[in-house]
């Protein structure tokens, strides 16, 4: 059993830049695009195949870019379309693809298709957006057409005076959400956001909330799970609508198969593996593959994100064991991630970022997603074991609309009770999305060498910078880039049995180690990781017998003989 020749978008190991946070080119304490080119060799260096740009567009910046005013243009402070062009052109001539983010479930409520919307009922775009009149409570007051939350808290409705209808904005009210029953509306997506780029040498796409697009068109109200409040949770009732693959395979026939590119999707609220399936097989032509987020969502609170809760290791190996074999024996594909630009610190949030630990916790979790089936993605930082921030800043540090929405209505809601918003709190320091939004640490200098301003960057930069930085690892043959970097070649040297080969978790319901095999044709690896401080001794499972070989280790000086893992110790071996 062999793999046939590889596919670039399955075996290439892609590098997702959050444009706003990387790179400072002109020192106005802003991320952009000549910066990006400026480290285009770094990131070859580190063994990538594909870099994502998350949003790049012209955008308001309500929401970090994913509020889009118009798609064929580049929003300025990080530069223009030549400069994209560069650094297209950067990227390819080094042997690296580029895919750009694809945020078409909403525009931003200054795009010219939405000002045209709502000038008027009878405007001829007034169909591109969802608008709907208001309901009447028994007392005359005005309400919402549904009790539908957005996910940035509050109504999922925003009144308009002028029309006196309500939109739709499942994000925040400058998101409006685009119509995706008009086929007209469709049309003009694929045009600008889409054969614009494509046209233009982009490799493909990462897709934003790919399943949103078809909602249940009777617009009911969501069932009461949150007592406390009129909005309730949706994604019911807006996400897998009737419509959503009908519309991937239009994309995909009138757009996607005419060009050689990758498409991932974001697929939230899909726990079943045979529908995830539906959007992944290849015989279907809809997507390459999707993000499933169980792994990302641990922790995460039942009613909001924020109210956390703990979870257990067991928990962890469950859902990464379901996304791993779900695609066996079918023509799916699936990908390898721990995080991303919505996410805390995998260090912070899955091992240990107290000192003693944090580097080791790092390399251990580099070997678990090196080990995983799927096409690998690295978030910027990751690579040098970046970290949450510090737990003493206080929520005015914080710039995410989700975490600041989220605080300020728990606030209004409890009048301020300190034990509340205290644990709202402790959840936006492990989960906030601004953890990873924090500026790319590159050296020891004034702002992490990330800008040259006086005043600083855009956002606050992690106190431990001067500890954690590209600089200093570069240097250091034994740092966490450098392990990154030869887990990655390793992976790429075995990569019918990492990227291509079956998964099978072991001991299941330990709560300390994480035992699990991969396996192609003959071969096998298992990969043993401790997620804790204290020594553990670990049981070797029965995998067909064969000598067992170290091939790769965190720790210094272990050849691996002693079935005996120090704290976040984590080792790889081959069964020969």
């Amino acid at each position: 059993m062999t793999v046939t020749e590889p596919i670039w978008w399955k075996d290439g190991v892609v590098y997702q830049i959050y444009p706003a946070s990387f790179k400072d080119s002109n020192n106005d304490g802003l991320g952009d695009i000549p910066g990006i080119v400026s480290k285009i060799d770094y990131i070859k260096d580190l063994g990538v195949d594909v870099v994502w740009l998350s949003p790049h567009y012209d955008s308001p910046q309500h929401d970090m870019g994913y509020d889009i005013r118009d798609y064929e243009s580049v929003y300025a402070p990080y530069g223009t379309v030549a400069d994209v062009e560069t650094l297209i052109e950067a990227c390819h001539s080094r042997g690296m693809r580029l895919i750009f983010d694809l945020v078409i479930n909403h525009t931003s409520d200054e795009h010219k298709w939405f000002e045209e919307s709502k000038s008027s009922k009878d405007n001829p775009k007034r169909d591109w957006y969802i608008w709907r009149p208001a309901k009447y409570a028994a007392d005359g007051t005005r309400m919402p057409p549904n009790n539908w939350r957005s996910y940035f808290s509050g109504s999922a409705w925003e009144w308009d005076e002028h029309t006196q209808e309500y939109y739709l904005h499942l994000f925040a009210k400058q998101q409006p959400d685009l119509n995706w029953e008009n086929h007209t509306t469709r049309r003009a997506i694929y045009d600008t956001s889409m054969e614009f780029w494509l046209q233009k040498g982009v490799d493909g796409f990462r897709i934003d909330t790919v399943n949103m697009y078809s909602k249940d068109t009777s617009y009911p109200d969501a069932p009461i799970i949150d007592s406390g409040i009129f909005e309730q949770p949706a994604s019911s009732l807006f996400c897998n609508g009737p419509r959503m693959h009908e519309f991937l395979r239009e994309m995909n026939t009138q757009v996607f198969s005419k060009y050689d590119i990758m498409t991932v999707g974001e697929l939230p609220h899909t726990p079943d593996p045979a529908h995830v399936l539906r959007y992944v097989g290849a015989g279907d032509k809809q997507l390459d593959m999707v993000f499933q987020f169980d792994m990302v969502d641990l922790g995460g609170g039942k009613t909001h994100k924020y109210e956390m809760e703990e979870y257990t290791l067991p928990e962890l190996k469950s859902v990464v064991s379901k996304w791993q074999s779900f695609i066996e024996n079918t023509d799916g594909w699936t990908t390898a991630f721990c995080e991303n630009h919505d996410q805390g610190r995998s260090v912070s949030r899955f091992a240990s970022d107290a000192p003693q630990w944090r580097e080791r916790s790092a390399k251990l979790l580099a070997m678990m997603m090196c080990a995983m089936t799927g096409t690998i993605f690295i978030y910027q930082g990751q690579e040098i074991g970046m970290i949450n921030a510090p737990k003493d800043w206080p929520i005015e540090e914080y710039k995410d609309i989700e975490s600041i929405n989220y605080y300020n209505s728990v606030a209004q809601r409890t009048n301020n009770d300190a034990k509340a918003l205290a644990h709202v709190m402790k959840s936006i320091q492990i989960l906030g999305r601004d953890h990873a939004r924090l500026p790319m640490q590159w050296d020891a200098s004034p702002y992490a060498g990330f800008t040259s301003r006086k005043e600083g960057a855009w956002m606050r930069t992690n106190d431990i910078y001067t500890t954690i930085n590209v600089a200093s690892q570069l240097r250091n043959p034994s740092s966490v880039l450098n392990f990154w970097k030869d887990m990655l070649r390793t992976r790429k040297e075995y990569r019918e049995l990492f990227i291509h080969g079956s998964f099978k978790t072991f001991d299941l319901e330990n709560e300390y180690i994480f035992i699990f095999a991969k396996r192609f044709a003959r071969d096998t690896a298992v990969v043993v990781l401790n997620f804790s401080e204290e020594e553990r001794e670990f049981k070797r499972p029965d995998v067909g017998g064969g000598k067992w070989e170290l091939l790769v280790g965190n720790v210094d000086g272990v050849d691996g003989t002693v079935d005996r893992l120090e704290g976040y110790e984590g080792r790889i071996y081959l069964v020969n």
